[in-house]
């Protein structure tokens, strides 16, 4: 079992299911409602938990009643949050998911107030981090985010670090320096015109210092380059319907970092990463998304 500290942000999901997905200026009738934590970290850090790790969150929280439903939800998974900062006055990030029951498509509207996790919240709230194996950040908050990794870096140089690139934000290109995975999404390689992800790849393996760039591409599978430019792909886990790709990214990331953890080449990591990520588009929510015996590691 590792110690993996992530550092990013917690949403409160509001998921309404649909019959299909509504035209503009509809109006339809959910055949369900859920409302759980999501954001990418807190997602990744809760399979994590699953898969037998010990998971801290470092993020921002407010002192409304939905912070209290995510904190509650997430010390319930085993989750450390005593690395937060508390923001007096604010409100919760949230999330409106709409959920096409048909194909498990999901989009989202997001509304955010709250500040962000800054390089002051990450001196204040954090212990010395010798015992932390793994850091996991989101490429937000750039110049912080930057901060937070050079002090690592010269404080700590023992952490393996993995940071998801998930759309494109202002100076995105200072943190490509960093890290020992770099984890790429289809929108991020899509707006930057890469139509697939190999060509995506080998065109940012010069830019990137990471020895791990990995790029998942939903159901056609993930790509990865390694430090010597090395590509490798592994198709998509074929499932018989899709459920709910909600935090399917997430799941994946989670996967990737775990196989890692447990040294498994570059190409069974992709494979392993995507059968979790199967895995949780087959269901609804991120119970039971642990290893079965079809889904051994093998170091």
């Amino acid at each position: 079992m590792a110690r993996i500290l992530g550092i990013g942000i917690a949403t409160l999901d509001i998921i309404n299911t649909t019959d299909g997905f509504p035209g503009e200026d509809a109006e339809v009738r959910a055949l369900s409602q859920t409302v759980r934590p999501g954001g990418n970290v807190a997602n990744t850090l809760t399979v994590l938990r699953q898969l037998g790790h010990q998971c801290e969150w470092a993020g921002t929280l407010a002192d409304d009643a939905d912070s209290e439903r995510i904190k509650a939800d997430l010390q319930h998974r085993g989750i450390d949050l005593s690395h937060c900062a508390l923001i007096a006055g604010g409100h919760a990030p949230t999330s409106y998911i709409t959920l096409n029951q048909h194909n498990g498509s999901r989009t989202i509207v997001h509304h955010r107030e709250l500040p962000e996790f800054s390089f002051e919240h990450f001196v204040a709230n954090l212990p010395p981090l010798s015992n932390v194996d793994w850091l996991h950040l989101e490429g937000r908050n750039v110049p912080d985010t930057v901060k937070i990794l050079e002090f690592v870096h010269r404080q700590y140089p023992g952490i393996k670090i993995s940071l998801e690139i998930e759309k494109p934000r202002e100076h995105l290109e200072a943190l490509y320096r960093f890290g020992d995975m770099l984890l790429f999404s289809r929108h991020f390689a899509n707006t930057m015109q890469y139509p697939e992800g190999a060509a995506f790849l080998r065109a940012w393996r010069s830019k990137c210092a990471s020895p791990w760039l990995v790029c998942p591409w939903g159901a056609q599978g993930a790509y990865a380059i390694d430090k010597q430019g090395l590509l490798h792909f592994a198709p998509a886990v074929q499932i018989s319907h899709v459920v709910d790709t909600i935090g399917a990214g997430d799941t994946f990331n989670a996967a990737m970092i775990h196989a890692a953890l447990n040294q498994l080449s570059l190409p069974d990591s992709l494979r392993f990463a995507n059968t979790l990520a199967g895995k949780k588009c087959s269901q609804t929510g991120f119970d039971q998304l642990t290893i079965t015996d079809n889904m051994a590691l093998e170091p």
